[in-house]
């Protein structure tokens, strides 16, 4: 036990003396919070579901590198955002300016809901007409009687 207890002692001795100060994270606390600010609006292009400052992508790390440049030369928010469209187009924008090339972006998911509530409601009356009560024929009564007889029993 005595054993034991020495060599997990030593076990954590070296892990200590092994363990060094955390890198900060940034140069200028400043421009990272700016960065996080801006990166949250954008989204991955590679990602495409995710921010900029979250995904991990290679070329999320290059362009939050390049977003930290220019904020370095001292862009505004606005010039910064305009770069990025004029770069990679609006769809680089969380929320695209309503205009009409973007008009599929904020318009797209409504016509969509539309169009899928218009096809069924056209199939649920075309299966309403389908299904009518028709009356039996004599010999399918009979069937239906002879089938009922033989559960009874």
């Amino acid at each position: 036990m005595k054993r034991l207890f020495l060599s997990m002692l030593l076990l954590l001795a070296c892990a200590a003396a092994g363990a060094k100060d955390a890198a900060p994270l940034a140069e200028d606390p400043a421009v990272e919070k700016r960065l996080i600010v801006i990166s949250e609006e954008m989204r991955c292009l590679v990602c495409q579901n995710e921010s900029l400052a979250g995904s991990r992508a290679d070329l999320a790390l290059d362009l939050r590198r390049e977003l930290r440049t220019l904020i370095k030369e001292g862009k505004s928010d606005a010039q910064i955002k305009e770069f990025m469209v004029s770069r990679y187009g609006d769809f680089v924008l969380y929320r695209p300016p309503v205009k009409p090339t973007t008009w599929l972006l904020w318009l797209g998911p409504f016509a969509l809901m539309i169009a899928g509530v218009a096809a069924l409601v056209a199939y649920l009356r075309r299966r309403a007409r389908e299904v009518k009560d028709t009356p039996l024929s004599a010999e399918e009564n009979q069937r239906a009687e002879a089938l009922l007889k033989e559960v009874d029993q």
